[in-house]
Order: structure tokens, then sequence, then C-alpha cells
């Protein structure tokens, strides 16, 4: 792959860093399932995810959307990684099934330890590690058979998922990727990955002005068009098919309203103020697998945990709470 759809332009990072702006990396496992050395089989892949992370949403949500949830197999990170008093360090994602959460004061049932590697390992870094390598991100797509990081790209799963599905165990009832439809999704993903999935990055963690101005404006425009887009009534983005390119915009709307708006400084507007993005964001909740795949209190305890004070805001709670609206497409 390697478009923008995929992954963001590395030029001058180093220096636009510096400068205040956020700039995602790259990730370093590319490998992909149909290669001969990772063959397309059931129960022989697995998933570390954190579920507050959007990346890895769009990964849980194709492996549930395609009926993969018994035959690839998942743990799931704390939605908080370590801080500076951890022994190895701050920023790890971390398997903490015991850790206590300040937005809930006790557990958060959906935490795991590490089950892949047959290690237990307590952090995620540690994974990379094994294979010589000092990357940290989630989410991974691991082969358990050969022990081995197949891929840590989402957008690359998602297709690879996509692909296989049938072969490693999934029902075959959806085509994320149809063959007529191509051009159109690979449009939507491009304009979806550079605006909104990783715009939102790009208001919310970049501390120049302009870059977050820029990132706002873009964030809003690209709104307004697909807002316009699903005005001639079809449910979904590329018309009666729910598609990759809904799967990429859905983790990111998801978060908008109870999250983005202020973690992201994403002001401008909640997507119920968008009467058919709404609609739409409540027709793809209502999908077989959707919800299962979704925690607004994972999302909430990752983006405001790593905050300056720590604190989760309750709300919102109007006009009913969240995620309890996303089931009511007649709000907007």
């Amino acid at each position: 792959m390697g478009d923008r759809s995929t992954q963001e332009d590395q030029t001058g990072a180093t220096e636009r860093r510096a400068q205040g702006e956020f700039v995602r990396g790259v990730s370093g496992f590319r490998h992909a399932i149909g290669d001969p050395d990772f063959p397309a089989e059931p129960g022989r892949y697995h998933l570390f995810v954190a579920l507050n992370c959007p990346w890895c949403h769009r990964v849980t949500l194709a492996r549930n959307v395609l009926g993969l949830q018994d035959s690839i197999t998942l743990d799931v990170a704390f939605p908080n990684r370590t801080d500076e008093n951890d022994p190895d360090g701050p920023n790890n994602w971390q398997f903490a099934p015991d850790m206590v959460a300040s937005l809930t004061g006790g557990t958060l049932p959906e935490c795991t330890v590490e089950t892949g590697t047959g290690q237990g390992f307590r952090l995620v870094k540690q994974i990379y590690e094994v294979e010589g390598a000092t990357e940290r991100s989630v989410p991974i797509l691991y082969d358990k058979v050969q022990k081995r990081i197949v891929n840590n790209e989402s957008a690359e799963i998602i297709r690879m998922l996509g692909e296989h599905a049938q072969a490693l165990g999934g029902d075959g009832g959806i085509d994320l990727y149809p063959v007529d439809a191509r051009p159109e999704v690979d449009a939507l993903n491009e304009q979806i990955y550079v605006s909104i999935n990783n715009g939102a990055y790009k208001a919310g963690f970049s501390s120049d002005q302009s870059v977050y101005a820029s990132a706002y404006a873009a964030y809003f425009h690209t709104l307004d068009e697909l807002e316009h887009r699903l005005s001639d009534g079809r449910p979904y983005l590329t018309g009666d098919r729910f598609s990759e390119a809904d799967l990429r915009l859905f983790p990111t709307l998801y978060r908008h309203d109870p999250v983005y708006y202020l973690r992201m400084k994403l002001n401008g507007a909640k997507i119920l103020n968008y009467p058919h993005l709404w609609q739409w964001l409540c027709r793809v909740h209502a999908l077989p697998g959707v919800a299962d795949s979704c925690s607004l209190v994972h999302c909430r305890q990752g983006y405001f945990g790593r905050s300056w004070n720590g604190v989760v805001p309750l709300g919102p709670d109007k006009p009913m709470p969240y995620p309890e609206a996303y089931d009511h497409p007649e709000l907007a």
C-alpha cells in the first residue's frame, strides 16, 4: 500500500514536530496474510488492541462485521499507558486487567492479560522487542504459529481481513472492498484519512495554532462534504453497501461528540448537528457486531486520562447520554 490513505507523508517530519505539528510515524511491520509465511487459516492469528484507540477500533470493527470473532483471538490493553513512575518508563501500552480506571472507580472487564505470544508480557513493547524492534504501537496482527508480528498498520490489516475473511473463518457476508466500487472507496479513504481520521489528531495534538486551525477547517469542511454526499438518501457512503470507507469513518465520528468535541478542540459542531451523518452513524452502530466493537468508557478514560489533570468529563448527557444516543437516529 503506502499511499496517504495508509500513512502520513514523512517529509521533514523531525522539523515539523519541532515546530509543533503532530506527525504520525510509519508502521514498521508490513507483511500480509496470504504471503507464503502467513497462510490464511482459521485460529492462527491474534490481535493486540486498545479499545480507546481509533486505529485499533477500525480493526476490531472489521473483525466483528466479517464474523471473525471466533477465529481471530484478541487481547485488550488498558486505555491509559504507563506513566513516569513505571519501572519501564512512560507511554507504554500495558496489559493490566486489575488496574482501576479513574472514571469508574473499578476495573474494566474488557481488559485482558497478554495471551497471544504465550509469554504473558506486561507491555506491548515487549512483543516488539522479541523481534528486535523498538516500536510500541497497537494494533498488532500476530501469527501464533510462527510467533511473529505480521503487520501493525491498521489500514492494511482491515484490507487483508476483508480479502481473506472466508478462509480465516468468517461468514463471508460483507465485501468491504467490492471491485466495482474500489475507485470511489479509494478516494473516500484518502479524504477521510487526511481530514478526519488523522485530521482529528492534527487538531488535538499539534501545539502550533496555525496547524490546529488548518486541521480544524479541513475536518469540518470534510464533514460538510460527507453530509452533502449522504443527503441524497443513500444509506452508506458509496450507496447501498457498507464498505471499507464507512468502516474507516465510523471510529472517528463515534468519538466526536462525547470525546473529540472537547479533547481534540473540534468544537465547531457535533455530529448531532448533521442530520444525515447522525443517521448514518446510528445506522452503522446498529449493524451486527458494531456496538460490540465500541467502548465509550475506554475512549473517555484513555483520551482524558492523558490530559493535563487526568480528569474525565462526565457529559454530554443532552439530549441523552452517549452511547445510548446512537440508538436514536430521530434525535437529529
